[in-house]
C-alpha cells in the first residue's frame, strides 16, 4: 500500500475517535462550565471616632476607651465625631461624662457626653431640668427593684377629709437618676443595695408639686413603669399642688396635711 494512502486512513481513524469521544461526552451530559469572577468595588470610608468598650452612665472618657474605627461614608450621620471635623477628639474629649449608656463599637455622639468640667450630676441632668431627691424604703421604692434610668410614678398617700386615706399620682412617668449616691446599675449584675434617697428627674413645676407633696403626704411611693413607657410624655404633674401659675410667686399654707389657702409674700 501506498504511503499516502497509509497516512490519510490514519487521519481517518483518529478523526473518527475523536468524533466518537465527543459524542460520548455529550451522552453522558457533560458540559463546559465558564466561570466568571465578581468584582466588588470597596465604598469609601471615613475615620469616626467609637467606644472601644460599653461605657455606663457616669463614666469618663479617655483613650484606653475610645478609638477611631473606619465607617463608610455612605452611612455616616450627622453628630457623629470624624477625624475631619475634630481630629483632635481623642485628647480634647479626655475626662468627658457620658449621660446616655454607650456600647462597644457605637459612634460617641456629643449629645451622649458632658464636658469634663462639669460635676457629674449636673453633666446628667438635660437643659431645663432639676434633680430633686425623696425619700425611700423597700416597701415605697418598689421593693428595691428602682434603679437609675427607670422610669417611675411618684404616688402620694395622705388623710382625706373625711378621716381615711386617699392615694393620687403627683408624677407620671419621672426618670430616676440616682438611688443613693449610685448612679448606673452595676456592671456585674449583682443585687443592689436599698437607698433611703432617690434622685428624680424633674422640670420647674413637677419640684414645686413634690416639695409640697412631700410636706401633704403620710407616704410618697415610687411605681416602677415598664421600659415600653420611656418614649411617653414625663412632664405632667398634679397640678393642683401648684401656685402662682399665672407668673405671680404665691406662697402655699398647709395646715396637718391639707392646703388650707395661698398667699402673696408681702412686697418688700
Amino acid at each position: 500500500m501506498k504511503p499516502a494512502r497509509i497516512i490519510i486512513l490514519a487521519v481517518a481513524v483518529v478523526s473518527a475517535g475523536v468524533a466518537g469521544l465527543l459524542a460520548l461526552q455529550v451522552a453522558r451530559g457533560g458540559r463546559v462550565v465558564s466561570r466568571t469572577e465578581t468584582v466588588v468595588e470597596r465604598e469609601p470610608t471615613i475615620n469616626v471616632l467609637v467606644a472601644k468598650e460599653s461605657l455606663p452612665v457616669g463614666a469618663r472618657l479617655n483613650p484606653s476607651t475610645v478609638a477611631w474605627a473606619a465607617w463608610p461614608k455612605g452611612s455616616l450621620v450627622e453628630g457623629f465625631i470624624t477625624d475631619q471635623n475634630r481630629p483632635d477628639a481623642v485628647e480634647a474629649l479626655n475626662g468627658a461624662i457620658t449621660r446616655l449608656p454607650i456600647f462597644n463599637g457605637e459612634p460617641i455622639r456629643q449629645e451622649k457626653i458632658a464636658d469634663s468640667s462639669n460635676r457629674i450630676m449636673s453633666s446628667l441632668l438635660p437643659s431645663g431640668k432639676r434633680a430633686v431627691a425623696t425619700e425611700i424604703t423597700v416597701a415605697t421604692g418598689a421593693g428595691g427593684f428602682v434603679l437609675p434610668n427607670d422610669r417611675v410614678d411618684v404616688i402620694m398617700v395622705r388623710k382625706g377629709d373625711t378621716g381615711g386615706y386617699v392615694t393620687e399620682t403627683v408624677l407620671s412617668n419621672v426618670r430616676v437618676l440616682a438611688i443613693d449616691q449610685q448612679i448606673q446599675e452595676k456592671p456585674d449584675g449583682s443585687k443592689s443595695v436599698v437607698g433611703n434617697t432617690a434622685t428624680l428627674e424633674l422640670n420647674p413645676d413637677q419640684t414645686r408639686v413634690i416639695m409640697v407633696a412631700q410636706e401633704m403626704a403620710e407616704r410618697l411611693s415610687l411605681a416602677l413603669r415598664s421600659v415600653a413607657d420611656a418614649q411617653e410624655p414625663d412632664n405632667s404633674a398634679a397640678d393642683y399642688l401648684l401656685s402662682g401659675k399665672d407668673g405671680a410667686p404665691q406662697v402655699q399654707i398647709i395646715k396637718t396635711g391639707e392646703i388650707v389657702g395661698s398667699s402673696k409674700p408681702a412686697a418688700e
